[in-house]
């Protein structure tokens, strides 16, 4: 195979041709555009089943991998149709990066402005929930459908920084024929994930995109240590909020007498205990409210509000696996899925994230289980992503205890479950892309 030349370095298939930062920078800095030609060399080699000139970056050669078993238009993408107004309005509210937006947007105000680049803020599944940018960023743009609503996971939009930092879980710079659609080869982009600091959990992405002339080669670094100044600035608003909360909840829990409680904030973290063992967090039902509330870790529970979250006394025994007798996933209404659970202690409903209504849903249908890889194949297609699957589903089982059972993941032995789906199969968890739920809306015919 012949040497391509990268500066005074010489670059062969499969040698120092590294991901990182360095080797992207002198890439896009040859003069000529000679860097861009090169990429395009590259994509064109890959797609045709070619040996290309120089190996692709391990992360844009996992995404496009990805994009060939997901059977992906090299041609175009489609980001599908936008949120209504009313999900965009709901998934805003319930994000915490609503929080540091405005930290977000200050710090990258000085590059964006003077620009015709634009600041993008997802969720943890792509959506674009908000865009900051000029006019003239903002009316590019629109020209590829990067604007508040639209989908821009792999899935939706192929090979780009903001779906590959998603399925990579860490910083990625995406520059011209890196993408795999062909529509956005003028574009370059770099996104950072931006995770809760209380669990790890990721949050949604950060990305600066702009047309690929012009655009520089720090930014990536930039835009991950603006990731990081907001986690750091999530973690002191969590760290106030607890000390807050704490202070009303300790002379409170000081004349229980010694009865088993905890104040926790409005998501389950944990201020103030007393006679039972520390946790750290308590899974709560999104329909929490005050009154007698049956708790699947704690049993029947008075629930009692306080400024900032929730003191809750244990009244009765903990709850074992064996008292639940059935599971309803609810998914007929395709906005608000939500699982009911019943047995001899009661009975309580929660609503689910589209992630974990996803992995319910091929619990309920493979009722002998599946493994994490399977699992991964079914909601990523990349059997691979075995720790992603791993990560939700303890999740899931945390607010579900003694229903689900693992090695495989699948319910528990004994409890009935049932499936409420739509009207219309077509209506099936539809801002799913998961490969197992695109089937099951249009199932193979005879």
């Amino acid at each position: 195979m012949k040497n391509v030349p990268l500066g005074d370095t010489p670059l062969i298939s499969g040698g120092p041709f590294r991901d990182g930062p360095l080797d992207l920078a002198r890439l896009t800095a040859m003069d000529g555009g000679q860097g861009t030609r090169l990429l395009h060399r590259i994509r064109d080699a890959v797609l045709a089943g070619e040996p290309p000139p120089v190996a692709p970056r391990p992360v844009i050669d996992a995404s496009w991998r990805r994009m060939f078993r997901m059977g992906a238009d090299p041609e175009r993408h489609d980001c599908g149709a936008l949120l209504e107004q009313d999900e965009l309005e709901h998934r805003r509210r319930t994000s915490a990066l609503g929080q540091v937006l405005r930290t977000l947007v200050g710090s990258l105000s000085e590059i964006i402005e003077p620009s015709l680049q634009i600041m993008v803020v997802t969720d943890d599944e792509g959506w674009v929930l908000w865009r900051r940018g000029g006019f003239g960023g903002l009316r590019q743009s629109n020209g590829i459908h990067l604007e508040e609503g639209a989908a821009w996971s792999e899935h939706s939009t192929g090979t780009n920084a903001i779906g590959t930092a998603l399925a990579a879980r860490r910083p990625v710079r995406v520059h011209s024929a890196e993408h795999f659609a062909r529509t956005l080869h003028t574009w370059t982009c770099a996104a950072s994930p931006v995770h809760d600091p209380r669990d790890g959990r990721m949050l949604g992405v950060v990305d600066v995109s702009g047309p690929a002339a012009g655009f520089h080669p720090t930014t990536l670094a930039l835009v991950s240590s603006i990731a990081r100044l907001a986690e750091g600035e999530l973690r002191e608003r969590h760290v106030r909020t607890i000390e807050r909360l704490r202070s009303v909840a300790a002379p409170i829990m000081c004349r229980l007498g010694g009865a088993r409680a905890v104040a926790v904030d409005a998501h389950g973290w944990t201020a103030a205990v007393t006679g039972m063992a520390p946790v750290d967090r308590l899974p709560l039902p999104k329909s929490f409210r005050a009154g007698r509330v049956l708790l699947p870790s704690l049993g029947m529970c008075t629930v009692e509000p306080l400024p900032g979250g929730w003191l809750v006394r244990v009244d009765g025994k903990r709850p074992h696996a064996e008292t639940t007798s059935r599971v309803v996933l609810d998914l007929s209404r395709p906005r608000r899925p939500s699982v009911a659970v019943s047995g001899s202690t009661g009975s309580w409903t929660q609503e689910l994230t589209p992630r974990h209504a996803e992995l319910l849903y091929l619990l309920a249908v493979h009722r002998d289980g599946r493994s994490a890889a399977e699992l991964a194949a079914d909601v990523f297609g990349d059997p691979t992503r075995t720790v992603t699957v791993r990560a939700e589903i303890s999740r899931v089982r945390r607010h579900l205890s003694g229903v689900l059972a693992h090695r495989p993941y699948r319910f528990s032995e004994g409890i009935e479950v049932a499936v409420v789906g739509p009207e219309d199969p077509l209506d099936l968890l539809p801002h799913s892309q998961a490969p197992a739920v695109l089937s099951a809306r249009h199932p193979a015919g005879p």
